[in-house]
């Protein structure tokens, strides 16, 4: 009776046992001792039982249990048990890992190339549709620069001022503010008596010396025949030589007012048709130059000429040429020469025009310690107004290079400077180095040989293109 009771309760404990994996310590130390739990250990908080060697039916029970009961949490897999299928596959992944590191995306973006990395597949008319510039490699020249400010002022060479020659008092005035003016034309009229008394004392000489002429011929005449005496001869000859002398000097004086003694008899003639409209008085001013109105001192009215009294009525200046006045510090005068290119640095939009240093001072600025130095800037569309502040490029050094490209070409990707150079199929990255530099463009000392062609516009698409790409591998 008793053994029928062990074997009703241990029954009773398999089943219990099949239906409920997780069963009290009790029961499963019970049925570790009976041989017929599959738990790989006791709990920690009873002693542990030893388990006898089990039996083929055993083992049969054994698996017949692991088919409906779960693995309690934290129980390790007994070796060569077969894993789920999710995880063998990604274990088959693991082991065997596809050539190049990644797998290709099937149906990628066109700019990539599946036969190796850093190429992308684009045609002529897809470059050319995003504006994709090219040029071919090949050697120049890099120009070093020295920055320095300066100021834009006019050129001394071409500005003049219309100077009152003579006192006296303006009759007109010409020319407006800002007109342009040609070289001799007359910009001005002064009323003066000086000019008056001038052109009076050539006229009058002109017609005493006609007299003298006159007489001295006569008294020659009679002289030849021995008619008169030869005191009248000589005495007709030297007042002839005097007026001769008169007009002279009277010519000399209206030439120091800068008239002509031509042009003053022949509006003398002029004027005795017309007598209420005598020149004689008149005097007009001419500018010296060709450019334009930049000045105006005085107003019809004004007395001129006199001490005290303005000395020029109008400033003439030329603008198509200015110039560029630059202080350099000494440390740095030793590389500018004269003949050097200078440019103005602007914005991105701003026309960057060029000039050339005309005059570098021998002597220092006592309190700047730096030199001045010129520099002639052509002016023909006069964009340019003196008094503005410029920043100036000066050109210090000229280096020749065998291979130059310029810097938009190049483009960084990680810790590499890399170009794209054009192939039969796109385009293919190329890590080059480099060398020195100028404002635009790079010396490249590996990488490109001449000759190469090279995307230098529009460059940065062909990095965006490639990084779209591999960015899809590694998905």
């Amino acid at each position: 009776m008793r053994a029928f009771l062990s074997v009703a309760f241990l029954a009773l404990g398999i089943a219990i046992g099949g239906a409920f994996p997780r069963v009290s310590e009790t029961v499963q130390g019970a049925l570790a001792a009976a041989g017929l739990s599959t738990a790989g250990k006791t709990p920690a908080t009873h002693v542990a039982l030893t388990r006898p060697p089990a039996s083929k039916a055993d083992d049969d029970d054994d698996q017949e249990h692991a088919k409906g009961e779960p693995k309690p949490a934290g129980e390790p897999k007994p070796a060569g048990e077969p894993k789920p299928a999710g995880e063998r596959k990604h274990s088959d992944d693991e082991g065997n890992p596809e050539p190049g590191g990644h797998k290709h995306a099937e149906g990628g973006a066109h700019g990539h190339d599946e036969e190796g990395e850093g190429k992308i597949r684009m045609t002529a008319e897809q470059a050319e549709r995003q504006d994709i510039k090219l040029a071919k490699v090949e050697g120049g020249v890099l120009s070093r620069h020295l920055l320095v400010p300066g100021t834009i002022a006019q050129d001394a060479d071409r500005i003049a001022r219309v100077p009152a020659r003579v006192a006296g008092t303006v009759a007109e005035m010409r020319k407006r503010l800002g007109e342009d003016v040609a070289k001799g034309e007359v910009v001005a009229v002064l009323d003066s008596r000086e000019v008056a008394e001038a052109k009076s004392d050539f006229l009058t000489a002109t017609v005493k010396a006609d007299l003298e002429k006159t007489n001295f011929d006569r008294q020659k005449a009679l002289w030849d025949k021995r008619i008169s005496a030869e005191s009248a001869f000589l005495n007709a000859r030297a007042a002839y030589s005097e007026a001769t002398l008169r007009i002279d000097l009277s010519r000399q004086k209206l030439s120091a007012l800068g008239l002509n003694a031509t042009e003053v008899a022949a509006a003398a003639k002029k004027d005795e048709t017309t007598p209420n409209l005598s020149t004689l008085r008149r005097y007009e001013l001419r500018s010296p130059l060709a450019g334009r109105i930049v000045e105006r001192k005085v107003d019809v009215g004004t007395k001129v000429g006199s001490e005290g009294d303005p000395a020029d009525v109008y400033t003439v200046a030329d603008l198509s040429s200015l110039w560029i006045e630059i202080s350099v510090p000494t440390t740095e005068l030793s590389k500018v020469r004269e003949g050097a290119r200078v440019t103005i640095v602007g914005g991105e939009e701003t026309p960057r025009p060029e000039g050339k240093v005309v005059f570098v001072s021998p002597i220092l600025n006592p309190e700047t310690r730096s030199a001045r130095v010129i520099v002639a800037l052509p002016n023909k569309d006069m964009a340019w107004r003196p008094g503005t502040f410029v920043t100036t490029e000066i050109e210090i050094a000229q280096d020749k290079v065998e291979v130059r490209l310029p810097k938009s070409a190049i483009q960084n990707i990680g810790a590499e400077k890399v170009v794209f150079v054009r192939t039969e199929e796109g385009f293919s990255k190329r890590e080059v180095t480099i060398g020195k530099a100028d404002d635009d463009a790079y010396e490249i000392l590996s990488g490109l040989e001449p000759g190469d062609e090279v995307a230098v516009a529009n460059s940065f698409v062909l990095k965006a293109e490639l990084g779209k790409a591999e960015a899809g591998d590694d998905d």
